[in-house]
């Protein structure tokens, strides 16, 4: 049986031992095949700018290859700078992002449907709930720190 997870870390830096096959089962099914890549930001600046026309490093990028295939990059130093805005440590918010880029996968949009899909998953695998968090579309649509007026 072929692998349906891979995990290709492009960064010097170690990577955090997160349930990654679960939430992938969870929330794309046993048969989908994904691909998790950690970037270095000068990556994640090239590929934000090239398919999102977005000129800067981002935390995640989802990309559908086919119905039952898939990618996510993730560039741990933007998410090593976002995290406490999150109140989130490293492996939590990798683990909110992955679950955030895999519901893209699933073809969820930015919208309060995602944000209770990702409370939901969050909760599952973190014991978290992400209430307050906004949508800020200054940042492409991504979730937003919390805020005074939240």
């Amino acid at each position: 049986m072929e692998d349906k997870l891979s995990i290709i870390n492009k960064t010097k830096g170690k990577l955090p031992s997160l349930p990654f096959v679960s939430i992938k089962d969870d929330i794309l099914g046993k048969d989908y095949s994904l691909s998790i890549a950690f970037v270095e930001k000068k990556k994640s600046h090239e590929l934000n700018k090239k398919y999102r026309g977005k000129d800067r490093p981002t935390n995640v990028l989802s990309f559908t290859l086919t119905e039952t295939k898939g990618e996510l990059v993730l560039c741990p130093s933007v998410i090593k700078s976002e995290m406490k805005d999150f109140g989130r440590n490293f492996e939590e918010f990798i683990g909110f992002l992955v679950i955030h880029g895999m519901l893209h996968l699933k073809g969820l949009e930015h919208s309060s449907t995602m944000e209770r899909a990702e409370a939901k998953y969050d909760k599952k695998y973190f014991s978290r709930n992400r209430r307050g968090l906004t949508n800020d579309q200054s940042r492409g649509g991504r979730i937003s720190k919390r805020g005074k007026n939240s």
